[in-house]
């Protein structure tokens, strides 16, 4: 994964930091390579970025064009779908943050 291109601000990042359960897979590479591939045709979605270490510490954030964006997301019924599996099944705890990106920079922009 690379680094996601993003409009100039304001737009919303959803960061979600999750720690998963030490299972096997259990479908879960798959559903979130289809979550990834879903969120992708959504309106208003901007981008992704993920990363998880050796532990099965994890961090994902999305970018989203505003909050109805967002909303409509959560109510996408095989991201619902996905999101109880992951209750139920790969994570042991988790946290989702909702913020407003108001300014970004870096190196390559």
């Amino acid at each position: 994964m690379s680094i996601s291109p993003t409009p100039r601000p304001p737009y919303i990042a959803v960061i979600f930091s999750n720690q998963r359960e030490e299972v096997d897979e259990k479908g879960y590479a798959q559903t979130a390579d289809e979550m990834v591939a879903l969120a992708s045709k959504q309106d208003g979605y901007l981008g992704i970025e993920s990363v998880r270490d050796e532990t099965g510490f994890g961090i994902t954030v999305s970018y989203w064009r505003d909050e109805d964006a967002i909303k409509n997301w959560k109510a996408n019924a095989d991201h619902q779908a996905a999101q109880k599996a992951g209750r139920k099944t790969w994570y042991r705890a988790y946290k989702t943050r909702i913020s407003t990106v108001t300014r970004d920079y870096g190196l390559g922009d």
